[in-house]
């Protein structure tokens, strides 16, 4: 049965005093019976409502009657489960600890590693590779396993035994996905914390019911099934907060449920509970979709999967990119094969044929060559088509031998695109790209992450030091000219009170308002002395130097000296000089903080891009209030909207529908608070998609209205009509 919020959902009884002649409502899925119209219309609602999880499978957001179908169809991929690897797979599962994604890769491996009697797999015979079937294990004195084999024909009947080596056998790919093997393990337990199957599974396979030793004091039972105390302690802690909660609110205030009804609602809150209230803003009309897809509708979805997975992994697959346009033109295209569709199929046949997979022992029972060129293509398609065995699919195989692809419906071109992608998802060689990106974008965003910190530093560093200099420079007018004309001086090394020459004429006075910074005297004979002017005070800054060259001399010192008092005289007596250089100092430091921060922008920038590149999957932009799907793609401007159950799509192609579409989200609600919040994070670039598309397609439509024009006295050439552009691709990243 369907989970309410991950825990089991219990079913009303009939009502034992009915009346064959009652007026009664029944729930069509449940058989549930109700007499009140009331209870009946909200047990509807609450079935209708997107909280519900298929028990099987896992999927969430489902409607009760979608978890239901969900379910059944997850139980009859179970059923099909191969029986020689249920009990292994329950003795693996039973008392397990591991989550379920570990406990799912945990056995996947040990199956993978274990030769164990009936099963199949392929062996070497006679310089081939040929089915065959284990059926006994032999061991030599060496520990060296041995297996006693039969071959197995096409049909699997039994033409001849050998013993082979651990060597000679290949191991088959698991006859299951992971979704199978998460689905099955659901469906056969009880219990996650640790996993418990169902007494009478494990009684049937002869499987232990009573925990080891060391689960027994972490252990207990309830209601006759084994549950774990960890997760009843918690559990009664938190009952026993929320019980002291609800006395505390009822001593101070009386009725808590008065009170409760008394609060406003918080937000955000489920979309479809938000009510239009005063301070709402003006919200816009949401804009209408744009439909006019030259496809089928329901095949807009495989269009969009096929389309992406060959743009984001093309150096993968050697297939150099194309645009959505040209692909939709290339599926409905009929007066012949177009090389981007021949392409986009060879190059996902030669990745399936490097993973060494199933489709490569495939073509070798067919001795084919593992080289597709643009004339063989066909015949490796229609091979593939043979090893999946789709029946829907299989009907196109006689049409494909004989040439006429392009005659093939364009729903089935994109359905065995699909399939094709299906099968290079599960490949090895796309699983280590994904880890290579999947540590290539942690790598970038812990440099982005530490640039950030240090940026953060240094702007942190900056406003105290500004800080520290505001401070400096009110403490030093506060002293006025008089103290700095009585002697106040900044020296750079400490030496002030010097004399020089024989120290009949000093410079400073023997005031003791000096700054000393090393905090010692020294004379300033032989020294190099220079003077600057610091605001609008004649304040002299000395710094000394060891340096005894003749320009160092006492009256070349004074010289300097009064060639500053000169220049702040002439400042003081026009303003507006004064002004103006400081003016331009501002100017200069304000155009080195605006190139600074530029750069660290660029930089910024240059992350998000290369992390962009390191595509692991495309995730939608968010929900709207009625569970629609909203995609943004790289190369595409255009944002497409998925329907809640799939079956319709559309899309918004201008910043102007951009814009009304934000203008229309309300906030207050969880899912379209959060789509805001996408769009207008990433708005500058799709805005900016979408104004080059603009530009694109009123291009092209230019150049068609050209062709139309075209003059038959002008002897030109005519022109290439842009609609046909995907004639003309070429696969630049194609390997010899």
């Amino acid at each position: 049965m369907p989970l309410f919020r991950r825990k089991a959902f219990p079913l009303l009884e009939p009502p034992k005093d009915l009346d064959p002649r009652d007026l009664v409502f029944q729930v069509r899925f449940t058989k549930e019976i109700f007499r009140d119209y009331r209870e009946y219309l909200n047990r509807i609602n609450l079935y209708r409502q997107r909280v519900w999880t298929c028990k099987v499978s896992g999927k969430t957001n489902l409607t009760y009657e979608e978890a239901l179908v969900s379910e059944r169809r997850a139980s009859e991929k179970v059923q099909q489960f191969p029986k020689d690897l249920i009990l292994p797979v329950l003795q693996t599962v039973q008392f397990s600890m591991l989550s379920l994604r570990d406990l799912v890769s945990t056995i996947t491996a040990k199956l993978q590693e274990c030769l164990s009697e009936g099963a199949e797999l392929y062996g070497r015979k006679d310089d081939g590779v040929h089915l065959c079937k284990i059926i006994k294990v032999l061991e030599d004195e060496t520990d060296k396993s041995q297996y006693e084999v039969v071959w197995l024909d096409n049909e699997k009947k039994i033409t001849g035994s050998s013993i082979l080596s651990e060597e000679d056998l290949l191991r088959k790919k698991l006859p299951f996905t992971r979704e199978v093997l998460k689905s099955f393990i659901r469906e056969s337990t009880y219990q996650s914390f640790p996993w418990m199957l169902h007494e009478k599974l494990a009684c049937k396979h002869g499987i232990a019911v009573d925990p080891p030793v060391e689960l027994r004091s972490k252990m207990m039972f309830r209601d006759g099934q084994l549950v774990s105390t960890t997760k009843r302690r918690s559990s009664e802690e938190g009952r026993q907060s929320k019980s002291k909660k609800k006395k505390s609110e009822t001593d101070s205030g009386g009725n808590a449920e008065d009170q409760q009804n008394e609060e406003p609602l918080k937000y955000p809150i489920d979309d479809l509970m938000v009510r239009p209230g005063a301070d709402d803003p003006v919200f816009t009309d949401r804009p209408l979709l744009s439909r006019d897809f030259s496809i089928p509708m329901d095949s807009v979805g495989d269009l969009l999967m096929v389309w992406d997975f060959c743009s984001s992994f093309g150096r993968l697959l050697c297939l150099s990119p194309f645009s959505l346009a040209d692909f939709e033109n290339a599926i409905n295209h009929k007066d012949g094969n177009s090389v981007l569709l021949v392409e986009t199929h060879a190059a996902i046949l030669r990745l399936l044929i490097r993973d060494d997979g199933e489709y490569l022992l495939a073509l070798q029972d067919r001795r084919r060559k593992s080289k597709i060129t643009m004339v063989n293509w066909a015949d490796y398609l229609c091979d593939f088509l043979e090893m999946v065995k789709v029946p829907e699919l299989s009907t196109n195989i006689a049409i494909i031998k004989r040439g006429h692809y392009c005659l093939v419906d364009p729903q089935a071109k994109l359905r065995i695109l699909h399939e094709m992608v299906d099968q290079a998802l599960e490949t090895d060689l796309f699983r280590e790209k994904l880890d290579e990106n999947i540590e290539q974008r942690q790598s970038l965003a812990s440099t982005r992450r530490e640039e950030a910190i240090e940026a953060a530093r240094k702007k942190r560093e900056e406003k105290e030091r500004i800080k520290a200099d505001i401070v400096a420079k009110e403490n030093i007018k506060g002293h006025g000219e008089d103290s700095v004309r009585s002697g106040l001086h900044v020296v750079e090394n400490g030496c002030v009170n010097g004399e020089i020459g024989d120290g009949k004429e000093r410079l400073l006075s023997s005031q003791p308002n000096h700054a000393l910074e090393n905090g010692y005297n020294c004379n300033l004979l032989d020294k190099d002395v220079r003077i600057a002017t610091v605001n609008d005070l004649s304040l002299h800054i000395f710094i000394y130097s060891d340096s005894k060259d003749t320009e160092n001399s006492p009256n070349k010192m004074l010289n300097k000296q009064k060639m500053n008092k000169k220049i702040s005289t002439e400042n003081r007596k026009d303003p507006l000089k004064k002004k103006a250089h400081v003016s331009v100092q501002q100017d200069d430091m304000k155009e080195k903080k605006e190139a600074m921060e530029k750069s660290v922008e660029q930089r910024k920038e240059y992350l998000e891009r290369e992390i962009e590149k390191c595509v692991i999957r495309t995730n939608p932009l968010g929900k709207d209030r009625h569970y629609n799907k909203y995609w943004f793609f790289l190369r595409e401007g255009r944002i497409f909207i998925e329907s809640s159950d799939s079956k319709q799509w559309g899309y918004y192609r201008t910043r102007e529908e951009l814009d009304a579409l934000i203008g229309s989200l309300n906030p207050k609600g969880e899912r379209e608070r959060a789509l805001k919040k996408q769009l207008d994070k990433h708005y500058g670039r799709i805005s900016l998609e979408m104004q080059k598309r603009s530009k694109d397609v009123a291009q092209k439509i230019a150049l068609e209205e050209a062709v139309l024009r075209r003059s038959t006295r002008v002897r030109a050439p005519p022109r290439e009509n842009p609609a046909h552009s995907f004639l003309r691709y070429v696969n630049k990243w194609k390997e010899d």
